[in-house]
């Protein structure tokens, strides 16, 4: 186990970042952009994409793609992060200043994965 902890730690934020889609699916669908179709099956489907990356992570011949991975995911979800700015009902009660800082957060997100390439 010569493994920084740091990827064990980002392995279990997405693992449970995952398993969050199947527990409280209806915050995930809120937030979800209106021009994207089934919402319910996308909230499903990133659940589990989020999970397989996260133990991806533990595998060491899978984690180069699913460092890929994580890194593709979180430029995907931006465009959710951006759809909430968009308006009142699409922020779904989070203060604008907070959807704002996860902007960035994204950002710091695919680094500490791209560090681990």
């Amino acid at each position: 186990m010569n493994e920084p902890l740091g990827l064990y730690a980002m392995a279990a934020l997405y693992i449970i970042a995952g398993i969050m889609h199947f527990i409280k699916p209806k915050m995930y669908m809120r937030i979800m952009p209106t021009y994207l179709p089934n919402h319910r099956a996308l909230v499903y489907l990133s659940g589990i994409v989020e999970v397989l990356l996260g133990l991806g992570l533990c595998i060491p011949q899978l984690r180069v793609i699913s460092i890929c991975g994580i890194i593709t995911m979180l430029s995907v979800f931006l465009l959710v992060h951006f759809y909430m700015l968009s308006g009142e009902k699409a922020s779904v009660g989070i203060p604008k200043w907070i959807l704002i800082l996860r902007i960035p957060l994204q950002f710091i997100l695919m680094y500490w994965a791209w560090f681990y390439l």
